[in-house]
């Protein structure tokens, strides 16, 4: 269903099935459509439950029919994540369209500080099927393995899958290491076994709090 017309444009071939993707992203499509407004967090009394709990506003919307119809955000790069039965983690701006059968949600991945003892949330794709996520410029793949744990700059920060445990460590950043921002800074670390996809251009978060 998925490919790229160029690094920035999502074209996506229907046959009379579904795809889900962020509201406002549809930038063309020939053939056959039709449009449904969704709301991100999650499906259900659950997901609307947990937008207003963590303040998710992620809006989706569901396209459905036959031809092709093309994506694309901002002129971000595009990248596919296949997904095959393990879950995505994955910032909800940088969230471009999934298969209509993956299912997204919200979940808890951590506080943001031990002194302030904020939450922190993450959108979720689950199931089996194709996603495309968004990058402010190519995105890196980078493998942990247990040999080699990884720390990412939460400016940088895009997605993850795979068995891997996601964890926050206060301390100073790499921006703070240049003079940048101030307050309690974090580091996100990640261990285990699988992939993380990280933007070579940091988002712009205070001083590593958000």
């Amino acid at each position: 269903m998925f490919r790229l017309q160029s690094s920035k444009v999502l074209a996506v071939d229907m046959t009379g099935d579904a795809v889900k993707a962020k509201n406002g992203s549809m930038v063309a499509y020939d053939g056959e459509m039709a449009f449904k407004k969704l709301s991100g967090g999650g499906e259900g009394i659950r997901g609307m439950v947990t937008r207003r709990l963590t303040g998710e506003q992620m809006t989706l919307m569901e396209v459905k029919g036959r031809g092709t119809c093309w994506f694309a955000d901002r002129a971000s790069e595009i990248n596919l994540v296949g997904i095959q039965g393990d879950k995505l983690y994955v910032e909800s701006s940088n969230l471009l369209a999934t298969d209509g059968g993956l299912r997204t949600g919200t979940e808890f991945t951590g506080l943001r500080g031990a002194s302030q003892g904020n939450g922190l949330f993450t959108t979720t794709v689950e199931g089996h099927g194709q996603a495309a996520i968004m990058s402010d410029g190519p995105a890196v793949v980078l493998r942990v393995s247990a040999q080699y744990p990884l720390t990412v700059d939460p400016g940088a920060y895009v997605a993850h899958q795979g068995n891997l445990r996601q964890s926050f460590q206060s301390g100073v950043t790499f921006r703070t290491l240049l003079g940048e921002g101030g307050g309690e800074a974090f580091q996100m670390r990640f261990e285990g076994d699988g992939l993380v996809y990280v933007q070579p251009s940091e988002r712009n978060t205070i001083a590593g709090d958000v």
